[in-house]
């Protein structure tokens, strides 16, 4: 797909060297297999006309396809993601396995894992994206090894299964049944399961009618399209200072504004909760916490705003993509550096009429998080398909609707919180421990 005419062999092999050291350095390559793959495909091959060498090789996404306004709709993922879901699935020699989403070259490194006797199927509802897939994989001599079909992914491959394995990689709202209809017995599906606008790379097994989860990462993907798409609902406020934010709502969406247009006009309310984290710590879990437990929560974007963005307690600690909206306020997590620079302790922002109460509320929700959250284990998601029932387990449990099932997340015990060094006044407690908490699904 690149198109171009001078190709310096030698060069490309030293990048893609250099893009699978870092790979294995960082810990997703966790077999042999998977790092002689990395090494082996190149990934210059199929990516978009044009593009530069270094930039096949950071590592990073390749961007093959944007719509008019420039939104991304088929990229080559992050490399050691790609290594990482790779692993998860367990894909060994021989493996046939399904890719729900394709650029063509993820589909090459697997059928590099699975060796000659497997196969892979991929599959892209668009035709462009397929075709210039196909081509490529032809080209690099995969054609025999790759099946590429053009269909929507949310009816899976008909007619080629059953598979080994199953990888997403686009960002599914759901878990289809021809997913789980087409996934053999002992079958492995990772899916980046979208959950109230967090989402997390999910490797399931089946376990008597239901998904349970084996392993868990952090990561972002590009929404599946066709059936199984999930429209988000959008709200943009305006900022005195220039330019605006957007809520973006996937689940639980009010029926209108929940937020004044002069809502940003004053100052925020500001609360910080003497929790602190180390640098380099991930914490990323708590988005996940508040996302099955805060009414409100959505994906907040901003543009060209120098009030929000930029300016006041903001500038000094950070921007974060998530807020809660609700009832003519906003409040949002920050972060300020500790004194002595060994990590951050996390706060709250808030505006609105009720600013004072919504940060003490995710004060609340950050001390809750801490007590019961920090060490969220790998085997705590499971997915019920209809039909089942999840059960109502002595431990706290988070629960998101969805249209073919139920995903839900049991979080650990509770164990004694750190004790805060500063902070607004008691937290507000945690949810009941023996209680389902149910998000605000469709």
């Amino acid at each position: 797909m690149t198109g171009t005419t001078a190709i310096d062999a030698d060069e490309a092999r030293r990048l893609r060297d250099a893009m699978t050291d870092k790979i294995v350095k960082l810990g997703p390559a966790t077999s042999p297999q998977i790092e002689a793959a990395f090494r082996t495909v190149p990934r210059h091959a199929f990516a978009r006309p044009g593009t530069r060498l270094e930039e096949c090789y950071h590592g990073d996404i390749v961007r093959n396809k944007k719509d008019s306004d420039g939104v991304t709709l088929s990229s080559i993922s992050a490399a050691w993601l790609q290594a990482r879901m790779i692993a998860q699935a367990g894909i060994g020699p021989g493996a046939r396995v399904l890719e729900i989403g394709t650029t063509g070259y993820n589909a090459a490194v697997i059928a590099e894992v699975a060796g000659p006797d497997g196969h892979v199927i991929t599959v892209d509802i668009d035709p462009e994206v397929s075709g210039w897939a196909a081509a490529a994989l032809q080209a690099t001599g995969y054609g025999d090894r790759v099946t590429v079909v053009t269909g929507d992914g949310e009816h899976g491959a008909p007619g080629h299964g059953p598979f080994d394995a199953i990888i997403a990689t686009a960002g599914a709202w759901d878990i289809p049944p021809a997913w789980l209809a087409q996934l053999a017995g002992s079958g492995a599906l990772v899916v980046p399961l979208r959950l109230n606008g967090v989402t997390r790379s999910i490797g399931f097994r089946k376990d008597h009618g239901h998904l349970a989860s084996t392993s868990a990462y952090t990561c972002g993907f590009v929404p599946m399209q066709g059936a199984g798409a999930r429209p988000e609902t959008f709200y943009r406020v305006p900022s005195p200072g220039g330019g605006h934010i957007t809520l973006r709502f996937e689940d639980g969406a009010p029926a209108r504004p929940p937020l004044p247009g002069d809502i940003l006009a004053g100052d925020p309310a500001e609360a910080w909760s003497g929790l602190t984290i180390a640098d380099l710590t991930p914490w990323s879990d708590l988005y996940l916490w508040l996302a099955g437990f805060q009414p409100g929560f959505c994906r907040l974007d901003q543009a060209g705003d120098p009030q929000l963005a930029g300016g006041g307690p903001v500038m000094k600690t950070g921007w974060y993509p998530f807020a809660i909206a609700r009832d003519g306020t906003l409040s949002y997590l920050t972060v300020r550096n500790l004194p002595d620079g060994s990590g951050v302790e996390f706060g709250a922002l808030a505006y609105g009429h009720h600013a004072d109460a919504a940060a003490t509320t995710l004060m609340g929700h950050l001390h809750a998080w801490d007590a019961r959250g920090r060490d969220l284990p790998e085997d705590a998601f499971m997915y019920w398909p209809d039909g089942t029932t999840p059960p109502l387990p002595d431990e706290l449990l988070s629960i998101f609707r969805k249209r073919h099932g139920t995903a839900t997340i049991t979080w650990p015990a509770q164990r004694t919180a750190r004790t805060p060094a500063k902070g607004p006044g008691p937290p507000q407690p945690a949810p009941d421990s023996r209680a389902s908490a149910t998000s605000a699904g469709a």
